[in-house]
Parts: structure tokens; sequence; C-alpha cells
């Protein structure tokens, strides 16, 4: 842990479509790599219309593939993440976080672990037990509530979680959910077995957040940042 709280902005981008939300990432990316200054280490906060994204290891989702996804009505994006495919959509509450790891810990591994348990103390707060595996992302049972996939570059990190809150478990028939055979995907409002809403959700993870990484927020949850 940092001996000093660093500062994060929170930013609302309410819900937008994925490659919007990647251009604002690339914006906050590169005030970090460019700026004189130091910029302020920023979580954006979104949701996002039906998309499926692939991570670095691509295989096995070629065009044809591709094409049959689209079918379905949802987006496709090939990123620059860690990981396989996975689907975006209303109801799942997306947290990119654009840090600089020198202000924290110098260590990929590190963040990605702090990630999990940020999500895991989270659900904990809605009595759900979490848990990790040996596959990255937070789990119930076998079943993940939970992806997280990461770029960093320079210390300065990208992309990052995405939590089922509501989702339309659906859309995840179609794929093998971050190549993952022989498990499920799930949802807090699955768990629960009531409607679990990005409201109700987002105050709970930020407040994890900031127990897991040592932080304080400085926040407008109702303002939208535009690219």
């Amino acid at each position: 842990m940092p001996v000093r709280k660093a500062t994060l902005r929170v930013v609302n981008l309410g819900r937008i479509c994925y490659h919007s939300a990647l251009k604002i990432q690339q914006q906050h990316i590169k005030q970090h790599l460019e700026s004189c200054s130091t910029p302020p280490n920023t979580l954006l906060l979104c949701e996002h219309e039906p998309i499926y994204t692939t991570g670095i290891r691509r295989a096995p989702y070629n065009l044809k593939e591709e094409q049959r996804l689209q079918a379905l009505g949802a987006d496709f994006c090939r990123t620059n993440r860690g990981g396989l495919i996975t689907f975006h959509g209303p109801g799942q509450l997306v947290c990119y976080p654009i840090l600089d790891l020198g202000c924290f810990k110098k260590s990929i591994r590190w963040y990605v672990c702090e990630l999990e348990r940020t999500v895991i103390s989270m659900c904990r707060m809605f009595g759900i037990e979490a848990t990790t595996s040996p596959d990255t992302g937070v789990w119930v049972g076998e079943n993940k509530i939970c992806a997280i996939g990461i770029h960093c570059g320079r210390y300065i990190t990208s992309h990052g979680l995405a939590l089922n809150c509501n989702t339309d478990l659906t859309w995840f028939q179609h794929i093998v959910p971050c190549g993952i055979v022989g498990k499920g995907v799930t949802s807090l409002s699955q768990e629960l077995g009531r409607d679990v809403t990005l409201g109700e959700a987002t105050p709970k993870l930020l407040e994890a957040f900031t127990e897991q990484f040592n932080c304080t927020l400085t926040y407008d949850l109702n303002s939208v940042e535009t690219q």
C-alpha cells in the first residue's frame, strides 16, 4: 500500500458506446504520458451498449465469428487488453481506472489482485461470498460475476473491470466467456434474487476501491464527460 493516500477523480460517463469510451481512455493516457505536470488518476465509470470485445489473445474469433456475433445485434471490437472474449452491455457496471502505478505500486500483478480484492469486498457488502480462482476475475462458485482485463504501458493502466449488476446474461450464451470452458456467469441480481441497479452498486464499488487502494476520491456522479 502507498505511504500517502493518492487522490482519484471519478468521472461518470453514463451509458456510452464502447468506442467512445475507448477514445476517452486514450485521451487520459496521453495526458499521463505527455504532460509536464502530474495529471489526476481517474476512474471512468460507464455502462455500454451491447458489444463483444476480445483481448490480445484473440483466437478463435475470426471475421466469420465476428459477423456471427454482430448478427445478434451487438457491436464487436478487438482491443489491446489482456484476456479473451467477453460481453459488455446494459446493466453492467464498467470501471476503467486510468492510474499511474507509480502513485501506488509498480506491479501489474499487484494491481490486478487489488482490483479482484476490491470487487470481493464490494460483493461482501451485499452479503455475497465471492472469491478469486486461477482464472482472472471474481467468481461466485463456478460463475464469474466480474471480468477483469487490463492494459498497462509505462505503468499507466487502462481498461479494467466489468461487474454484472442486472445484466441480461443470455448474451454470454453465444460465446465462451473469457475463453474458460465449463464455467458460467452470474450477476448481483441473480445472486440476490432481486434487481440490483448500477445506481445501487456504484457507491459500494467506490467505497471498496478507496479502502483497497488507500485513496481518496473527488467526483460528481451526475456529471458526464464527453470526448
